[in-house]
């Protein structure tokens, strides 16, 4: 139990220690860029304007969306791999 509990200590600190890491991605060939945190969370999203006159806001807005979603998901894999390498790869419920 104890070394469980160390674990889950080990786990949380690194989580702490990771949260306002930044991801960048983007889309539409980089007329999109959306920055997220590994907490899940929105930073910042920038849109090139000639992007929006060219193709209009409908499909600016779907760019955004996609380019979100993968920052989120790289996010996610990020802090999910930071953890295996506290686990051992041992996947453990609730984590």
């Amino acid at each position: 139990m104890r070394q469980a509990a160390r674990m889950q200590r080990k786990i949380d600190e690194r989580k702490a220690q990771l949260k306002d890491d930044e991801i960048v991605t983007s889309g539409a060939g980089d007329r999109v860029k959306v920055t997220v945190t590994c907490e899940g969370k929105l930073r910042q999203i920038h849109i090139d304007p000639e992007f929006i006159k060219e193709e209009g806001l409908e499909l600016a807005l779907d760019a955004v969306v996609g380019a979100a979603n993968a920052a989120l998901d790289e996010a996610d894999k990020k802090v999910e791999s930071e953890i295996n390498k506290i686990t051992g790869g041992l996947k453990i419920p609730g984590l």
